[in-house]
Formats: structure tokens, C-alpha cells, sequence
């Protein structure tokens, strides 16, 4: 756990958030500047700072995140018409908190650039 790292804070439990799953390895939340009608959050518990710091025994959380993403869809009612999957890597790409995790976004048909 990073001390300076709001997910891992949230991940902790030293600070509360209304999570949509709550799994040992991972959890899911709203985004809370959402780009879309439906816009989740799919955070591991493991502080990986970006995704170009994934490595092979990652494997499994890689899987987990997906997993959950599928979760969070049906969850949000988005899973039937379509939704899209993202990671943002670095600062131009909009990464704000470093510290891996996936947007689940949809709820409107998205163009290509979201």
C-alpha cells in the first residue's frame, strides 16, 4: 500500500466509499467525474502504479479486473447493448491517480474516442 495513494487508501478501508463489488482482490466504484451515463472504476487491491508496470504474475488480477468489469455492466445495465473497457496510462492520456485501473464506460452509443 502507497500511504499517498487515494486507491490504496480506499482499498484499505482508510477511507470509505460505496463500492458496486467488493471482492478480497479488487473492488469497483462510480467514477465520480463519469464521461458517460454508466462510468465505473475497476480497482485492484495490489498498488501497480500504471500498466506499463503490469508483469506475468499479474496475470491473474488482468483477469479478475475483466471479470469484474463484466459484473459492474450487468450491475449498471449496460452489459446487453455494449460498453467499453479502457486503461489510461500516464499523464497525457488523463491518468490522475497512479494506480492501475479500469474505466467500464457505456450507457449511450460512444463514438469512436468515447
Amino acid at each position: 500500500m502507497q500511504d499517498d495513494c487515494l486507491f490504496c487508501r480506499m482499498a484499505s478501508g482508510a477511507m470509505d466509499v460505496p463500492k458496486l463489488l467488493d471482492w478480497p482482490d479488487l473492488f469497483v466504484i462510480r467514477d465520480i467525474n463519469p464521461r458517460a451515463p454508466a462510468h465505473c472504476l475497476v480497482i485492484p487491491r495490489r498498488h501497480i502504479p500504471t500498466m506499463d508496470d503490469v508483469r506475468d504474475e499479474h496475470g491473474p488480477i488482468l483477469a479478475r479486473m475483466c471479470q469484474a468489469a463484466s459484473e459492474a455492466a450487468k450491475i449498471e445495465g449496460i452489459f446487453d447493448r455494449g460498453y467499453r473497457v479502457a486503461f489510461n496510462v500516464r499523464g497525457d492520456s488523463g491518468m490522475t491517480i497512479f494506480h492501475l485501473h479500469m474505466h467500464v464506460v457505456g450507457g449511450r452509443k460512444l463514438g469512436p474516442e468515447g
